[in-house]
């Protein structure tokens, strides 16, 4: 239960109480501040508190909108403002100045809001009306423009991302709306429609198992659908305003669970059929799970950064000014929508080598275009990284205690710029692992890359291109995997790699959501427990040296069992414990 605290004198024929009744707000009159101060100090502190103004006129949705978030300590809509527990003290004390500056019974609610010692959320209201009209002609203008304006349609239309690809704005939200309006009217929640959609993910990978054509066509129309799901959860959260911590994390790490759940079946089927493509499924979900890295990284390291001047930027809004080239560039860069269509398609009409041929070279030239013109802006771009942006790429990097003991050795850094070092490390950890094989110098290759990744430690990741450094660590250490696993040449082993990339690649995008949210990087003891990216690299090297092909396999397999356990157990405990931040991603499609 919430608690709303009308101030000032109510107005004849006003749908106020009723519409904040109909919001789940227990309604209090009060007749000045000092009043309101006392109310406020009655009401449990767990609970929301909301200051509306008698006066007010507006649509239902506007006061939704600006009192109902879950998200912000404080909000506010014109002639109205609400606090959580944590925003409620900054509310008091505003009251309290109010009431001993004299306030009388006409308590302004929104020279209130501008007193706040606090940051207070505005949303958005777009079309909606709210207002405070001082007199009967003034309030009718307001209640006719109120009248004018369809909430349920703007409230059906503020539901969908302003911002996403052109097959989810075109095929799926003209009607995953109407979906998500009806789970709201049923009473059912975004976790529980993103969970639906992770088991429907499921259900579509085990028909692409078995490796029949009915399957695959069962797999694509499954997977369809499940997006369809994966979409109606948002906007089912925007519809309704029931965003969480706990739904956040789910719908973030569910999305990736179920692409490469997906690609693992598509491998299963084509194993049934006698076509061995693991190689070309870990192929997938790298290069995937490394543009992700790349979009990560690049945002953080410009998180707080001053406005890109640079010429690339200039020439890219230039191109958004043309409506069409807008959609075709939204397209090339194969976000979730396209790429889920494309695989179901694919699925449904060829084979899974085909798939991850089309996949794997679409994802491929998106890649290419999209880091290339990142780096060329980066290049142009006249802005210094701060301290945050530092930590945060530091915090990407993944290095563990092999990187700390020998930064601690090298102490000053190297006069070349850490990417250089990186791309110079990684390609020769790669060429070592392609060409030569298991062997002395894989190890020894291992041992240098090792050194090198404690460039990363030893200065500021503040570099014009600094943000490659963590994606090129994870090309390093999930090729590695892949091509080792692949050199093995024994049943088994491409499918324990998939397991181990997978497992690390989750404890990547855990890091990622955990920095979005300000909350900083995993805990140490669970970097130091999976090694680290540079220690797991060499494990592995050692692994396939001193191992035959047969024990490496099984070892594969273990360090996947054992980072999955560790990865999995700090992650849940973290996301469904009341300190987790709470990530919305209302950005760029991935």
């Amino acid at each position: 239960m919430s608690t709303a605290i009308v101030t000032g004198q109510p107005v004849p024929g006003s749908s106020l109480e009723s519409d904040l009744r109909a919001l789940g707000f227990e309604v209090l009159p009060a007749a000045d501040a000092a009043e309101a101060g006392n109310l406020l100090a009655g009401v449990p502190a767990d609970r929301r508190v909301a200051l509306v103004d008698a006066r007010f006129v507006g649509h239902l949705h506007a006061l939704r909108l600006g009192l109902t978030d879950p998200r912000f300590p404080l909000a506010a809509i014109p002639g109205a403002v609400t606090a959580q527990p944590a925003g409620r003290q900054a509310l008091g004390r505003a009251l309290a100045r109010e009431a001993a500056a004299g306030g009388g019974t006409d308590l302004a609610v929104d020279g209130l809001v501008t007193a706040l010692d606090a940051d207070v959320h505005r949303p958005e209201l777009g079309s909606l009306v709210a207002a405070v009209p001082d007199d009967p002609q003034g309030r009718n203008e307001v209640r006719q423009a109120v009248a004018a304006v369809d909430d349920e349609a703007v409230r059906l239309k503020s539901a969908v991302k302003s911002r996403d690809g052109f097959f989810t704005t075109f095929f799926i939200s003209p009607y995953s709306r109407y979906i998500a309006r009806w789970c709201a009217r049923r009473g059912l929640t975004p976790n529980q429609v993103t969970t639906a959609s992770l088991l429907t993910a499921l259900v579509a990978a085990a028909c692409a198992a078995t490796g029949t054509r009915i399957g695959f066509v069962a797999a694509g129309a499954l997977l369809i659908c499940s997006f369809v799901l994966d979409c109606t959860d948002g906007q089912l959260a925007r519809y309704s305003l029931q965003y969480s911590t706990l739904g956040a994390w789910l719908d973030a790490t569910f999305d990736r669970a179920k692409e490469y759940a997906y690609y693992a079946g598509l491998a299963l089927g084509a194993a049934r059929g006698g076509d061995d493509v693991w190689a070309l499924a870990l192929g997938a979900m790298i290069l995937q799970t490394c543009r992700h890295v790349v979009d990560f990284s690049f945002n953080e390291a410009n998180h707080d950064a001053t406005a890109n001047t640079s010429p690339t930027a200039a020439l890219s809004d230039r191109l958004d000014s043309v409506g069409w080239t807008v959609w075709v560039r939204r397209m090339i860069v194969l976000p979730i929508g396209e790429r889920w269509a494309l695989i179901a398609v694919l699925t449904a009409a060829t084979t899974p080598r085909i798939t991850f041929y089309v996949l794997l070279v679409g994802c491929a030239f998106a890649a290419t275009y999209t880091t290339a013109g990142r780096v060329l802006r980066s290049l142009t771009r006249r802005a210094r990284r701060t301290d945050r942006a530092a930590r945060a790429l530091a915090d990407l990097a993944d290095n563990g205690p092999l990187a700390e003991l020998s930064a601690r050795f090298l102490r000053r850094a190297a006069k070349l710029p850490a990417v250089l070092w990186t791309a110079v490390g990684s390609a020769l950890l790669l060429l070592a692992a392609a060409i030569d094989g298991p062997g002395p110098v894989l190890v020894g290759s291992a041992v240098i890359y090792v050194l090198i990744s404690s460039e990363a430690l030893v200065k500021p990741l503040k570099g014009a291109l600094d943000w490659l450094v963590p994606p090129l660590f994870r090309a390093a250490e999930y090729g590695t995997v892949l091509i080792l696993a692949s050199k093995a040449g024994v049943n088994g082993a491409l499918p324990a790699a998939f397991g181990l990339v997978a497992a690390v690649a989750y404890h990547h995008y855990d890091t990622v959501y955990r920095i979005r949210g300000n909350a900083g990087a995993p805990p140490v003891w669970l970097v130091r427990a999976i090694g680290g990216q540079e220690g797991r690299v060499l494990l592995v090297a050692v692994l396939a040296t001193v191992l035959t092909a047969a024990q490496f396999k099984v070892a594969l397999t273990v360090l996947a069992v054992v980072v999955a356990g560790l990865v999995l157990v700090e992650s849940i405990r973290f996301w469904v414990s009341a300190g987790a931040p709470a990530v919305h991603d209302e950005g760029e499609p991935a």
